[in-house]
Formats: C-alpha cells, sequence, structure tokens
C-alpha cells in the first residue's frame, strides 16, 4: 500500500481525485452516492452539517444501516447535540480523511449539501479561528428579531461589504457568523477568508429533480420522518437534557417538532411548517448549487441510468485503475 509524500494541507503531494456529489435536499444524493461507492471502491464522506450529531437520525436524514452497511461512511455521529464542530474544524476532519481513504487506494466521496463544508473543502478556505462567541450571537440574534433579518444584513454590509454580497439575508445563521468574526478579529471574514484550493482532482455531481418532484419528495420525507418516530426523537433528546435553543435543536424538524412538544403548535401544523421551510432551505441551497455552475455536472437520476452517470464520471483512466 502507497502512503503518498503530503504537500501543502497535509495532504497528498500528487493530485488525489475527489468525487463530490451536491444537491438539494431530498433530491436523492444518498442512493446515488452509496451505488456509486459500490461501483467506485469508494467511501463516503458526508458533508451534512446536522448529520455530524448523534442521537440525531430520523430529523436528519442520516443514511440508513443498510446504507451505512453497504458502503463506508465518515463524518457521521462526530459530536453530541450540545457540541460545536466549526467549519475550520470540518474541513481539516475531511482532509485527513481524503488522505486516509487515498491511502487505503480506494475513492474518497464528499456528499452532502452543507454548501459551506463542501466549499471550504474543495476550495481550500482559509477559515478564520475564532470560536463561537455564545453571548455576541445572542445579542445579534435579539438585534435580528427585533429589527428583522434584513436590518442585520444591512449592518453586516456596512462592516463588510464584501461578504454581504456573498450571503443571503435570509441566511441569519451565516450572517450573525461573519459579524462574529468581524467583531471579534476588527477585520472583514472576506478578507480573512483566502482560498488555497488543495492538490485534488475534483469531479462534481450534481442531483437535482423538477421542482413540483423534489417537493413531492419532501413532502413524501417528512410524512416518513413522522412515522419513523421524529417526535419521540426529539422528546427523548429534551428528556437527554439538551435545551431547545441549541443549533442543534433548531435546525429543520427539531425546531416545528418543539413547537408542537410544548403545546405551541398542532402536530399537523408542525409537519406542514417542516415541508414549507425545507422547500425555502431548497431556495437557499441553490446559492451554493447553481443550476448554471460550469464545475457542476448535472444529473436527474429519474432520467439518467446508473451506467451513464459512471461515463460522465472524468476521474482520469490512470487514476481510477489505481482504486
Amino acid at each position: 500500500m502507497r502512503t503518498p509524500d503530503t504537500g501543502p494541507h497535509g495532504l497528498p503531494a500528487a493530485a488525489a481525485p475527489l468525487l463530490v456529489i451536491v444537491g438539494p435536499t431530498a433530491a436523492g444524493k444518498t442512493a446515488l452516492a452509496v451505488h456509486l461507492a459500490q461501483a467506485l471502491n469508494g467511501e463516503i464522506i458526508s458533508a451534512d452539517s446536522r448529520q455530524i450529531y448523534r442521537r440525531m437520525d430520523i430529523g436528519t436524514a442520516k443514511p440508513s444501516a443498510e446504507e451505512q452497511a453497504a458502503a463506508p461512511h465518515h463524518m457521521l455521529d462526530v459530536v453530541d447535540p450540545d457540541q460545536v464542530l466549526t467549519a475550520a474544524e470540518y474541513q481539516r476532519m475531511a482532509y485527513a480523511l481524503v488522505a486516509e481513504i487515498r491511502g487505503r487506494e480506494r475513492l474518497p466521496m464528499l456528499v452532502g449539501g452543507a454548501g459551506q463544508y463542501i466549499h471550504a473543502v474543495v476550495e481550500g478556505w482559509s477559515i478564520p479561528e475564532v470560536a463561537p462567541q455564545p453571548a455576541l450571537r445572542a445579542g445579534l440574534e435579539a438585534r435580528a428579531a427585533a429589527e428583522g433579518a434584513e436590518a442585520l444584513h444591512a449592518y453586516l454590509a456596512t462592516l463588510d461589504p464584501v461578504a454581504a454580497g456573498r450571503i443571503d439575508y435570509r441566511n441569519l445563521r451565516r450572517v450573525i457568523r461573519a459579524l462574529e468574526v468581524c467583531l471579534v478579529t476588527g477585520q472583514p471574514i472576506s478578507r480573512l477568508q483566502r482560498k488555497s484550493p488543495p492538490p485534488y482532482q475534483v469531479y462534481q455531481l450534481g442531483v437535482t429533480r423538477p421542482r413540483p418532484g423534489l417537493y413531492a419528495r419532501i413532502d413524501a420525507r417528512v410524512d416518513a420522518m413522522l412515522a419513523a418516530g421524529l417526535v419521540e426523537e426529539v422528546r427523548r433528546l429534551v428528556e437527554a437534557g439538551y435545551s431547545w435553543d441549541l443549533p442543534s435543536m433548531t435546525g429543520l424538524g427539531y425546531r416545528q417538532i418543539g413547537a408542537y412538544l410544548r403545546g405551541e403548535l398542532s402536530l399537523a401544523d408542525a409537519l406542514a411548517l417542516i415541508k414549507k421551510q425545507t422547500r425555502r432551505f431548497v431556495h437557499q441551497q441553490a446559492t451554493w448549487f447553481r443550476p448554471d455552475d460550469p464545475a457542476i455536472h448535472w444529473v436527474d437520476p429519474d432520467e439518467v441510468s446508473l451506467g451513464e452517470i459512471l461515463a460522465q464520471i472524468k476521474i482520469p483512466p490512470a487514476v481510477r485503475g489505481d482504486l
């Protein structure tokens, strides 16, 4: 087994192949990734900002036990729900996994819909090492609640217009993080986020479906989550001591079921809200993974066969041959 020399980022000095599978939630990334991993001798590195949490399986649509048995998965169940995994930590762990997987002469596959994770790895972001500031974040969240998300985004624009131009005002978490870094360091996050692309041969595959079909899949997924025990999962988390205001507990599904358990919504209204806000999340994901991005090769799994997708993946034959 080869042990490649290492270069920048602690990665193999020679360009390593990396298959990246992106796309909106519920499009079918996991199922396709498992099939491709089996066909290409690959291992999957999850790029999902919710599946990193232990005890949170149903609401995060974590790969099933069968899917995890069918192909090796990494970056699942990394931290407890009251812990934080920063983008910088994720990036370092992903780089290490790429090197380990290549060391086993297998194909690393970065799979998920978290645009920040994907871009941090593929583009080699230099991520500011600023620890979360709970009090500052709480103050910014309160300001957004009082004045509106657009007002907080306008505040960011006065401090870091470049970052404001890149971040949708509706993505409150990213707006607050950009403000947090700027206020703590005194420097715009856009200046600190330099890029140094790692030595990868990247092929990006986008999984997409027409919006009506995608929305129907979202609705069906939410209904399946309920049937699988989503309410009980959220109840167990609260009984274990995890508070409602944790970032993990404010994600899609958990926030709305929390409102139901507290008597603020009916179950039917909570489910309808999950579906509605998941559709809104799809629009946010499109700002990270644009349909017109020439670097992403988009496929509809209902229209293109697995064989055709495999034929499209442009990993050089010389590289694929030693996997």
